[in-house]
């Protein structure tokens, strides 16, 4: 699937002053605040393509702030200061030029990246005459338009030739980037796999924390040893799990050793935000994690009359599954869309933990056979294990087509290589955790054997 790319939000926050200043927050739609910038900082009389070089520059600063959670990660409630000393000047209930309010309807889901990045680059710049920087020179644009150079040309002599324009980024509500909901040893998705990324940057400049295996979407002890030591070294509360402060000192401890904000920093680039599914879960679409889907619905449905029963199987996103998905959403007080996104897939397993720790009585006999509701993956250890390990033993017992394991509780080798086994007998991916799918076949067989 294609790489995320950073959206442009429909709303941003404004902070109207210094960041530790007691100014208000407001919330303006981002066009609106793109030409409440450029009307305060360029003249409608420029040429166009020096206005719309100079805005494409607006844009991406803006976009940069938000796509790092440059304030949010420092502790602020906003995206963006007013403060010309600190970002870009604007002014509440400033009055727009209507021909630059033209160019912003037209180009506000542009901007600028650079080389192999995917941020929105951070486009510094200054008006040339009175302060100079090594970004764009908005007087100088001027002279360059004059010239013939179109806006690409414009922007390419201040921020080098190996940058480009995206052009019509999707435009959609932007979403905090921590998941909501603490995540620990046996979560799975893809913000584990962006915190790996950003732990193991940080490891460089600080050694003391342990790198971590990056090649799938899994909390491993691994990852768990790397947080408690990045808490211990940044003063958080050594848990192992990650909750919101330790995910945002993460983001912000990333963000300066990479410099992201400084035009010469290192980057993203878009290897480090390859996910294994996308943004979106819609009919149609296929998959594991539709797989995963369909079992947590099925589950649902079981103990949840709302949700109609109707026994999803397979990796394809059908129209039953969105049937029962709707119903959920219904029945839990949400937009029945009908698509999984971000927000609905934590909803999913929020409601599959909370029913699992509220069954009935009469169904507690049948408690072990019900997935635990994490991802088990090798090294951890506990009563989850040995009860997989026992239907593992069963398996292998009763029809000797999987290698055999001890029940010892400790997901060791020998679970892992059965593990892939039953995984590659049912095409599961052959990543040797065992996920609710996974879980799903194990249990299945060994109920066929008894």
């Amino acid at each position: 699937m294609a790489a995320r790319t950073p959206i442009v939000p429909t709303e941003i926050v404004v902070h109207l002053g210094p960041p530790d200043s007691a100014a208000k927050n407001i919330t303006v739609s981002f066009p609106e605040y793109i030409k409440n910038v450029a009307s305060n900082e360029i003249y409608p009389s420029w040429p166009t393509d020096a206005i719309k070089a100079n805005i494409l520059a607006q844009i991406s600063y803006a976009l940069n702030r938000i796509y790092n959670e440059w304030y949010p990660s420092q502790g602020y409630n906003f995206d963006i200061t007013s403060s010309p000393a600190y970002d870009q000047t604007f002014q509440e209930d400033s009055q727009f030029f209507e021909t630059i309010s033209q160019i912003v309807d037209d180009i506000f889901n542009n901007y600028i990246v650079k080389g192999e990045q995917i941020q929105p680059l951070f486009a510094t710049y200054c008006d040339g005459i009175n302060t100079t920087c090594s970004g764009l020179s908005q007087w100088g644009s001027v002279d360059l338009a004059k010239q013939g150079l179109s806006p690409i040309e414009i922007l390419k002599r201040y921020y080098g030739d190996d940058i480009e324009i995206i052009y019509n980024a999707p435009v959609s509500p932007n979403v905090p980037s921590y998941p909501g909901f603490p995540f620990r040893l046996g979560s799975a998705g893809n913000f584990v796999r962006q915190l790996k990324v950003q732990l193991n940057r940080i490891s460089n400049n600080y050694p003391a924390i342990p790198k971590i295996e990056e090649e799938n979407i899994f909390f491993t002890t691994d990852m768990e040893e790397s947080v408690r030591k990045f808490q211990e070294v940044f003063d958080l509360p050594i848990t192992g799990e990650v909750d919101k402060a330790t995910w945002y000192e993460v983001k912000y401890l990333y963000n300066a050793v990479k410099r992201i904000a400084d035009l010469a920093g290192e980057g993203i680039a878009i290897e480090e935000v390859e996910f294994p599914y996308g943004d979106t879960l819609a009919l149609g679409e296929s998959g594991p994690y539709i797989r995963i889907l369909n079992y947590l619905l099925n589950f649902l449905s079981y103990f949840n009359t709302n949700i109609p029963k109707l026994n999803l199987s397979g990796e394809d996103f059908t129209e039953n599954t969105q049937e029962m998905l709707m119903s959920f959403q219904t029945a839990y007080g949400k937009d029945a869309t009908g698509i999984v996104d971000r927000e609905t897939w934590n909803d999913l397993v929020t409601a599959y933990n909370q029913t699992k720790t509220e069954i009935p009585s009469e169904y507690l006999y049948y408690e072990d056979k019900i997935y635990p509701g994490i991802f088990l993956s090798k090294g951890m250890t506990g009563d989850d294990i040995e009860n997989l390990q026992k239907f593992l033993y069963t398996i292998c017992d009763k029809t000797h087509q999987i290698p055999g394991v001890r029940i010892n509780g400790t997901f060791d080798d020998l679970t892992e290589e059965s593990i892939k086994a039953i995984q590659k007998k049912y095409g599961l991916p052959e990543n040797g955790v065992v996920g609710p799918a996974t879980w799903d076949k194990i249990v299945s067989w060994a109920e066929s054997l008894e």
